[in-house]
């Protein structure tokens, strides 16, 4: 597969939205409902961490994933510690798109000092679990009945990395 990872640009914003849309449809990506605007989206989001993977020939032109880290706390004693969001378009799933975005991503985060990313992932997203382990997040626990979805209360499993880079 022809695929580039680079920086997320606000005309990237409505396919990005899409792909989001397609992982909130699968009601095991998120609690959220609908993805928001992107004056919102932008506001909670870090500047410097956010991916898109775009797939093709020359020039890459089709986004078919993004990743993006938010701050976990306004406190300065977190600011290395980051929450990661990663989406893959339905169609390129399993081609080794949320890989790559994944490592780029960890690459780009201890550019900018992060020490520490955490991801939530619901247990029965068993790929997404997979795509973490692969790159170095551990499971640290199980936060069970965290939240409700459809009227059912669902798990979420707690993941971390922490950098061999930063913060040793």
């Amino acid at each position: 597969m022809n695929l580039v990872i680079e920086k997320m640009t606000p005309e990237d914003w409505e396919t990005v939205r899409a792909i989001y849309l397609e992982g909130i449809a699968t009601r095991n990506a998120t609690f959220e409902t609908d993805a928001p605007g992107w004056e919102k989206w932008d506001r909670n989001h870090m500047q410097d961490c956010r991916l898109v993977a775009r797939k093709g020939g020359r020039p890459f032109e089709r986004v078919v994933g993004w990743a993006a880290l938010s701050p976990v706390s306004g406190r300065c004693v977190y600011a290395g510690v980051a929450s990661l969001s990663i989406y893959v378009a339905e169609a390129a799933r399993g081609q080794g798109v949320g890989k790559a975005l994944l490592q780029t991503l960890i690459e780009a985060s201890e550019q900018q000092g992060i020490w520490t990313l955490e991801a939530g992932i619901f247990p029965e997203n068993a790929a997404s679990l997979a795509l973490h382990k692969s790159c170095g997040f551990r499971e640290i626990g199980r936060r069970e009945r965290i939240g409700q979805m459809d009227g059912a209360w669902r798990d979420v499993v707690f993941m971390e990395r922490r950098s061999q880079v930063v913060g040793r």
